[in-house]
Order: structure tokens, then sequence, then C-alpha cells
């Protein structure tokens, strides 16, 4: 019997094997040739939201965005007993079901076609007996977890112990307080479904509020998704709201809802199914994905990967998983749970450059053993960061808060909190939301191959965005400082500002800015005036340190910027009156200021300044027209230069200087 061609691309290598074995197919075409769509009018294949998010961060539309050309899809459909499957454009194939042997053959000798290979033996209908794949998470059904108080007061979320528990892990909670709940931010899942995600509990507000906006199933090709349980308890981990028992990572997250797994079956097929949901996620605007699937061994062994293929660049998981992050897209996944196993290494798509891979721990931050090793095969640091994934809080099937345990539910745990962040910080690409998280990691200067670069703390993570988005400025007009800033803040952030001068061995603060009202995070511009009479010539040095938690317990600041300016200016007041200081250097604790003028000052106040411009002496005085000396208690004063400026009522009059030894 005729043998079929292999895959010639570099995805994944399938042995060469008879027609008789299998019932699905996919077909590689050789281009994109004869094609009605062009790269000119994007448009007509990608939403408004995915042109968006590329023309933000620079991404070009490209030959991969193009569809599969329409003619190719037409041929196929017309041979004789093939029914179409899926389309994907990022790998220029399709997959098939047939069982006719001369079908084959006609797609074969098709001039563009490049290759056809069995992809699947079992047709889609499960078969009773197969064992779920996902039956080793150990799903917890138990009585709903009692609502326990164990949050500050301060918290805007009712987490309840539980929930606290994994997002005070990461000091996500923060991210909560400032309004970062997920809002605007779109999330597809891809997963082996959803089962009753209309009606749980877990589900109602994202159902009331409309915020599953897709649902598709690649392995069915209808838009039904309640196949299975486990993408729906994933689905709870980032979008739960029940308060006082579980509340979700980004509960106010929009959802696409992808089924491309068939969890009674082990075959290459689901990858590519894998592949086209992530195109229709991009197609569609999605931001970010979040995947708890994975492959390794197959129910052939000969479709099995090697640990050699987990290089990112080999299987169709991870090449599609690439191909997402190269759009934009933040993407998530679940490292594996074969840490127990003889094969104990990840599996792909974790593997994928430019992802975020997932391992496993408890609540205390110690890691699940089932949870599989890295690094990648090409020696990558992977899982790339850790989260709950043990013990995790979830809905069950029957509609109670139950747990699991698997990075099946770690991922959607950091998945939810990376949009969290990721929506704070737009104007950054995926890039460098993937580097922020994995700096932010408890161990990141020497990550391991069971939690990478550890567990992330996710007000770190904000703090280092931040610093890298405020930007300041400082000007000089006449004596005068302006030192302009922007940056993002909450109401109940604040700013404190900095200076140094030529003469200063460190910053000292001069002063201090606060937001307006309103909790919601966002962008403002600011200003501070420096008044820099009697200060010495040369640079002096401005900076912003923010501080973006002001309670006593969870307190955190962060530099954001620093500014400088080269001060030249004379800004000795100029008067015809006099006022200095005898003996001048003072000595023995004794100085008097001698103050003329030619009309009376009812209200004078004197002030003396340390080269710091922090006042150490203030006195309220009055004096009739003529010559006034005061004396100043200079004895308390340590030795230095000082700076004195007479007021009178309001306005400085005069200023002088003095040497105290």
């Amino acid at each position: 019997m005729k043998k079929l061609l292999l895959l010639p691309f570099p995805i994944f290598l399938l042995l060469a094997v008879t027609t008789a074995q299998f019932s699905r197919y996919v077909i590689t075409f050789k281009d994109k040739g004869n094609n009605t769509y062009t790269l000119t009018n994007p448009a007509a294949f990608l939403s408004q939201r995915s042109i968006d998010r590329r023309a933000r961060y620079h991404i070009p539309v490209d030959s991969t965005d193009l569809p599969v050309s329409p003619s190719y899809i037409t041929q196929i459909k017309n041979v004789p007993n093939v029914t179409l499957l899926n389309i994907s454009k990022w790998l220029n194939s399709v997959t098939i079901r047939t069982a006719d042997v001369n079908a084959i053959t006609t797609i074969t000798a098709l001039p563009f076609v490049k290759s056809i290979s069995g992809i699947a033996a079992r047709p889609v209908e499960k078969e009773d007996g197969i064992k779920d794949k996902f039956d080793n998470e150990n799903i917890s059904t138990g009585a709903p977890v009692k609502n326990r108080f164990t949050q500050t007061e301060d918290d805007y979320y009712n987490y309840g112990a539980a929930s606290f528990a994994e997002v005070n892990l990461h000091k996500a909670q923060f991210l909560h307080d400032i309004g970062l709940r997920g809002q605007g931010m779109q999330i597809a899942i891809i997963d082996a479904g959803f089962t009753n995600y209309a009606s749980l509990k877990a589900f109602d507000s994202i159902n009331a509020n409309g915020q599953i906006l897709d649902t598709w199933d690649f392995v069915a090709g209808n838009s039904d998704v309640n196949d299975h349980a486990h993408g729906m308890e994933c689905l709870s981990i980032i979008s739960a709201n029940i308060p006082g028992q579980f509340i979700g990572k980004a509960p106010k997250a929009s959802f696409y809802l992808y089924r491309s797994e068939d969890a009674a079956t082990e075959y290459p097929i689901e990858e590519h199914n894998w592949a086209c949901a992530a195109e229709r996620a991009d197609s569609a605007g999605a931001d970010v994905i979040s995947t708890s699937l994975g492959y390794t061994q197959f129910d052939n062994p000969v479709f099995n990967h090697t640990y050699a293929d987990m290089n990112g660049r080999t299987t169709m998981a991870a090449l599609a998983a690439t191909i997402a992050a190269r759009k934009g897209i933040l993407v998530f996944a679940a490292n594996g749970n074969d840490g127990n196993n003889a094969w104990h290494y990840l599996c792909t798509p974790a593997d994928a450059d430019s992802i975020l891979s997932v391992g496993a721990v408890n609540t205390s931050g110690a890691v699940g053993s089932f949870s599989s090793y890295g690094p990648s095969s090409d020696g990558r640091v992977k899982p790339d960061v850790a989260s709950v994934g043990v013990g995790a809080v979830l809905e069950t099937p029957s509609n109670t808060v139950g747990s699991g345990s698997g990075t099946s539910f770690a991922c959607p745990n950091m998945a939810g909190m990376g949009t969290c962040l990721w929506q704070g910080f737009p104007e950054f690409n995926n890039m460098k939301i993937i580097s922020a998280i994995q700096h932010a990691g408890s161990i990141f200067s020497s990550p391991d191959n069971r939690i990478g670069y550890g567990i992330p703390d996710m007000k770190a993570a904000f703090s280092s965005l931040l610093a890298d988005f405020a930007t300041s400025a400082v000007s000089i007009d006449n004596c005068t400082a302006s030192v302009n800033w922007m940056s993002k803040d909450a109401g109940t952030m604040k700013y404190e500002i900095e200076r140094k001068t030529a003469l200063d061995t460190a910053f000292h603060k001069i002063g201090e800015t606060v937001p307006p009202p309103g909790a919601i995070f966002t962008k403002h511009s600011y200003q501070y005036n420096d008044d820099l009479t009697n200060l010495s010539n040369g640079t002096i040095q401005y900076r912003i340190r923010q501080i973006i938690d002001t309670s006593a317990v969870n307190f955190k600041a962060v530099y954001i910027d620093t500014a400088s300016t080269l001060f030249t200016s004379d800004c000795t007041l100029v008067t015809a009156d006099k006022f200095y200081v005898i003996p001048n250097p003072a000595s023995n604790g004794q100085a008097k200021l001698v103050v003329e003028t030619t009309y009376p000052v009812p209200y004078m106040a004197i002030a003396v300044y340390d080269m710091k411009g922090g006042l150490v002496i203030r006195l309220n005085q009055s004096k009739t027209p003529g010559r006034t000396i005061i004396d100043l208690p200079v004895n308390r004063l340590a030795k230095g230069k000082y700076f004195v400026k007479v007021y009178n009522a309001k306005k400085a009059i005069g200023t002088t200087s003095f040497l105290n030894l």
C-alpha cells in the first residue's frame, strides 16, 4: 500500500505509516498563491483590535497573517469523501477527515500540495473506557470554603482565606487595590472544554456583564464548548467572583473560550487544533492566551516527541505559540505534570520561546513534586516562573468551590495576574511584561529547573515597569527650578521630591506632591518649584520617589526618575539696604546680625538655613528706620556655612551668609 509523505517542515516529524492506520490528515501547502486577500487590506482578515495591537507595538502585517488561499481550500473540499476540519494560516495547512485512499492519492497529486501525512487514527467521537488525560489532577469537590477574613480591610476584594493565600503569595492584591482587575483586557483560554460555564455560580458576573466574547470547538467544529470541565476550572481561576470564598485573578477581563483538546485521545491533530485556536484569538484581538494543555507522548507511539523536540522550534504547538508571541500576544502555558514520571520534562507548547511557562507551587511556595522539570532541550530556563497549582482554588462541576493540583491551575493563576499587570502599562509590549515578571521572580539571580526564575512578586514587577515608564525634567528660570515629571498613580499614592546640590553628599527631601483624589490608576503630570536663592553654583540633581503603597504593613516606594541641571546664576538678592553678620566667621558661639534699612520693618522675620536648605533658626523681630543688631543663637549650630534671609512680612528684603567655627 502507498506510503504517506513525511511532513518536511521542521515543526514535527511523523514516521512513514500506511493510510489504513489513519482517519485524519494534515495537508501542508507550498505557498499562499492565488490568494484573494492582500497585506494592504488587513481588515479583510483581522479585526480592528488585532490591527491596532500590531500598530501599537510596531508589528508588521506579514505573510503569516494572510489566510490560506481560498482556491486551495475549495479544491481540497471538492475531493470526494473528504471533510475539511480546520485551517491554519500560520502553518499554511489544513486538517481533513477521510477513509478513502483514493482521496489521499488525489490530494497528493495537486500541484500546490507540499505534503500530506496521517495525524490521528481515531474519529472525533469518543470511545467508552478511554482514560481522561486530566484525571490525575485530583479535583476536590468538598464543602464550599468558609468565609474567613485574613486580608486587610484595605483590600478591594473580599477574597476569603483560600483565595487570599493565593493572591498574597504574589502580592497581587496590590494590583486589584489600585484598580487593575482586568478591565478592557481580553484573554483567550485554549483547553478541553468549559462545562456549564454559562450557569455555574463562579461565572455569574462574567455572564451577566457579557464578558464571554466568543466560543468555538475546534474538535467538533461548532460553538458548543461544554465538552469537558477542565477549561471551566481554569477559567474560574481567572474570572470567579464569589465574595468571601473565591475571587479570580482578573475577574473584570473578557474571554474567548476555545476547545482544541479531545481529552479522551492524544494525537498530534490536537496541536494543529491549538494552532488554529491561537490564530482565531489573534485575529479577534486577544491580548493574552492562557493554555493548560501539553503534549509529549501520544496514543500511537510513532508520533511521540522526544526531549530533543522540546526546543521551541520543532512541534506544531510550540511554533504556533511562538508566532502568537510575535504577533504581540502574551502567552502563558502550563509546564506539565510529569515531575514524578519517567518522562519528567516539560511539555509543548511550554517549550516555546517568548512565552511564560508556569510551574506549580503551594501557597507556602513549596514546589509540587508533579510539576515538570526544565530546562528546554536547547538550554533555556523552563519553567519561566511558578504560581499556585498545589491545592489551587477552583469552581467544580458540582457548583462548589473546591481545589485541584496541576500546573494546569498554576498557569491561569499567573495569566490572570499578568493580565492585570499589563492592563496598567499597555504602552509596553508583551516581551516587556514577560521580562518584568521574570525579574520579579523570587530566585531570578539563580534560576532552577523546577520554578525557573521563581515566584513573581507582582508589586515588584509593577514597580519596575513604573520606573521605566516615568520621566522627569528640570529647568531654571531666574532663581526658581521647575521640576516636571510624568508617571502613573492612583489616589492613595504620593510623591516625594529630593534634591542634591554640588555640596551635598546625599539626596534630601525638599517637598512632596499628592495625586488628585480617585482610585483609578492612570497617567498624571506634575510640577514642583524649588527656590534656589542662596544655593551654591554647580550641578543640582532632583529625583522623584513615588510611594505606591502607603500602608504601614505593606509600605513600598520606588525611585521613578532622576533629572539634573547646571546652576550658574547669582541668586543673592540685591538691595540698597545692608545685611551682614559680625563677627564673620562667628566664633565662641557669638554672632550678631546687622540690619540697616531706611524704613521701618514692623514684622521682620529672620531665617537661617544650612547648606542643605534646612531651616535651623527662625526669629521674629521688628525695627524702626536705621540700624538694628540682633543676636543669633549660633552656639547650637554645627560648624559650617549658613545663609540668613530677612523678610518684611512675607517679602524677602535681604540675604547674607556666615561661617560658624
